[in-house]
C-alpha cells in the first residue's frame, strides 16, 4: 500500500509520521524504516526503527528514489513499513509527472507486502487525482 500524508509546511506532517512509525514499530511484527533528508528527527524514533538520512546518497530523481526504496526492500524480507518524510525534497519534478513512479512503487509495495507512507507538502486541492486516492489520515 502507498499512503500519502498531505499538508502545508508546518502543519504537523512529520510529527504524525514519527508518531505513526513509533506506533507501528511497537505493534507490527516486521521491520520499520524511516527515511529523511537530514538527522533532525533521528532521536524521536524508537530504537527499533532503522533511520536513514538519504541526503548522504544524493537522491535527485524519481528513478534514484525508486532504486533506493527497492534496495531497502531487498535487504530486509521482514520489512513492513517505509516512511519517507519530505518526499518533494527528493523528487525534483511536479507531482503530475510522477504517475509512472507511483505505479511502479505500488507494484513493489504489493509484491513485498509493504506499506510505504510519504509526506508531501502542499494543498490537497493541488494534487493529481491518482495521488488523492492514496491520502491517508493519521491522527495526532
Amino acid at each position: 500500500m502507498i499512503g500519502v500524508v498531505i499538508g502545508e509546511k508546518g502543519a504537523g506532517k512529520t510529527k504524525k509520521l514519527l508518531n505513526h512509525a513509533n506506533k507501528m514499530a511497537a505493534e507490527s511484527k516486521g521491520s520499520v524504516v524511516f527515511v529523511d533528508d537530514d538527522n533532525s528527527y533521528m532521536f524521536d524514533l524508537a530504537t527499533s526503527i532503522r533511520f536513514i538520512n538519504a541526503s548522504t546518497y544524493n537522491i535527485k530523481s524519481s528513478k534514484m528514489l525508486y532504486g533506493f526504496i527497492c534496495g531497502i526492500a531487498a535487504q530486509d524480507f521482514d520489512l513492513e513499513y517505509i516512511y519517507i518524510d519530505g518526499f518533494k525534497n527528493f523528487i525534483h519534478h511536479t507531482l503530475y509527472e510522477l504517475q509512472p513512479f507511483f505505479t511502479s512503487l505500488d507494484e513493489v509495495a504489493k509484491a513485498n507486502n509493504l506499506n510505504i507512507i510519504l509526506s508531501i507538502s502542499g494543498s490537497e486541492t493541488d494534487l493529481p487525482e491518482y495521488i488523492k486516492e492514496m491520502i491517508m489520515e493519521i491522527p495526532n
